[in-house]
């Protein structure tokens, strides 16, 4: 799933090629993907609409359109959001096709279908998307030691799952939790009520550092996204223990290990993310 240096920078890439287009026509190929309203209501209120900016907010991707009207969307699990001249052969799994006034298209592909749109007016209240519960964003000023303390002190459960809690922190998913635990030096079983203060100021600081780090390091031309039809991110060769299962550490040389909690895989380094 891409997670929210990711989601940041395929708005980076697509806003300036949206930005002013109008929308001529929308064709649904799969309804599955489209959450609200349904898909006719969906297609009459997207047709027409002018694109003004596009936003992000956690793994969220909101088109804003001259009438106050709005356009948010998940990627989730497989979702790929491109645009690409019309006349280009329609890939399977597409299931949305909306063609711009400049003869491009927005095409978006999901081959496990878990992605969703919905169409919002101007005047109804967000309470759809999931986006009024999301937490404060990583690279936001809001999040701080104290922030996370006194989000997460009292919680039992271990600081892995917690930061892919979305109403605590938005945007940071399996691959970021273990970027930004073995940058702290925490070990990801660790419950939240071992923390300490130190923990919390380098879990801070990490957040931060990790993310930035991961937005800048998946930039790419818009000719490179499309070229990798907006799945290919530059960050996997530079992941220190991601997906690093039997490599040695890059910091000491000890093997990368991994466990499982909550149902989700996590890689550390033994010595230098020790067990409490």
């Amino acid at each position: 799933m891409p997670e929210m240096p990711e989601v940041e920078v395929i708005r980076r890439i697509l806003e300036p090629q949206l930005k002013d287009k109008q929308i001529t026509d929308v064709e649904i190929l799969n309804k599955q993907v489209i959450a609200y309203p349904d898909e006719n209501i969906f297609a009459e209120l997207l047709t027409k609409q002018t694109i003004r900016s596009m936003s992000r907010r956690g793994k969220y991707l909101t088109i804003h359109f001259d009438n106050g009207d709005s356009l948010a969307l998940h990627l989730r699990m497989t979702g790929q959001l491109l645009v690409m001249p019309q006349d280009m052969p329609v890939e399977k799994h597409t299931h949305l096709l909306v063609t711009l006034s400049d003869e491009m298209q927005i095409r978006y592909i999901d081959v496990r279908r878990f992605g969703r749109f919905w169409y919002l007016k101007s005047d109804e209240a967000d309470t759809l998307t999931g986006q009024d519960k999301l937490g404060t964003e990583p690279l936001d000023d809001a999040l701080t030691p104290s922030y996370l303390k006194y989000k997460l002190a009292k919680r039992k459960k271990t600081i892995k799952e917690m930061l892919h809690d979305q109403s605590i922190v938005a945007g940071i998913g399996n691959i970021y939790s273990d970027e930004i635990l073995f940058a702290a030096g925490i070990y990801p079983e660790t419950k939240c009520t071992d923390l300490e203060d130190s923990d919390w100021n380098r879990l801070s600081a990490k957040i931060k550092e990790v993310i930035a780090w991961g937005v800048d390091v998946n930039k790419m031309t818009p000719e490179e996204y499309l070229a990798g039809k907006g799945k290919e991110y530059r960050n996997i060769p530079y992941l220190r223990v991601y997906g690093r299962l039997g490599q040695h550490c890059g910091d000491c040389g000890t093997i990368i290990e991994k466990i499982t909690i909550g149902g989700r895989s996590s890689c550390f380094c033994p010595v230098c993310q020790k067990k409490l």
